[in-house]
């Protein structure tokens, strides 16, 4: 069965994952960490994407990004995973690939998603009981969003730029966003879209992506496709 070609559209925020194979290990040491963050900056300025948050988890890699060609993402992932790879091959003396063939994705309507899906990211490592607070874990984009960190991955999105006037005043605001949990059915829905490859967020937002790339966004129903997106109740999306 034919895969299908991915959700990219230009200018609108990405989250994707990129796994290990069989969800095996692609982290052994701080210096690969370093090495995957250093090629992670160089490749989102040479192909000219935005990373507003990440997580380096130890079999897998969350990113939050906004690209401003629709190759951009796919051309920073193959970058990736050569010098990375390289990296590792040389650091390890093995040889062939580490991750899966294709890293899932969904692209996310901004208002109703981004800052969700920045600290959906950025607690990754508390929900996995590896730290007790984001700050806790050094390998995130936490310690630059909320805390100032120096980080050459991290470029704000204007929607965390709005959360305040000053640096410091808009860190706070930040910071007090992680007081609240997540809604689950926002978790859901983050995790369900990007696993599937679809698009997430209100079904205004879903006929815009499709009229952009020309195809459906959303998930389909065994049979005939339908033409339209069904409204909001049905999507199971959060209002």
């Amino acid at each position: 069965m034919p895969r299908h070609a991915r959700i990219v559209a230009a200018g609108f925020p990405m989250h994707a994952i990129l796994r290990g194979i069989d969800r095996t290990a692609i982290f052994f040491a701080d210096a690969d960490r370093l090495a995957f963050l250093d090629a992670l900056a160089g490749l989102a300025a040479s192909e000219s994407v935005r990373v507003h948050a990440y997580v380096l988890m130890t079999n897998h890699v969350h990113l939050l990004m906004t690209p401003e060609s629709e190759r951009g993402p796919s051309l920073l992932m193959k970058g990736l995973g050569q010098r990375y790879v390289q990296h590792v091959n040389r650091a390890y003396r093995r040889s062939g690939t580490l991750f899966e063939g294709r890293f899932r994705s969904s692209v996310i309507e901004a208002d109703s998603y981004l800052l969700a899906c920045q600290r959906y990211i950025e607690l990754n490592p508390v929900r996995a009981h590896m730290v007790h607070a984001p700050g806790d874990y050094p390998w995130s984009s936490y310690r630059c969003n909320a805390l100032g960190g120096a980080d050459p991955v991290v470029a704000a999105h204007p929607l965390y730029l709005a959360l305040a006037e000053t640096e410091e005043a808009r860190r706070s605001t930040y910071r007090d966003l992680f007081a609240d949990e997540i809604p689950e059915d926002a978790l859901v829905a983050l995790r369900d879209a990007t696993n599937g490859g679809f698009a997430l967020g209100s079904p205004r937002f879903l006929r815009q992506i499709a009229a952009m790339i020309g195809r459906r966004t959303w998930p389909g129903k065994s049979g005939r496709p339908k033409k339209e997106p069904p409204d909001a109740s049905q999507l199971d999306l959060p209002l």
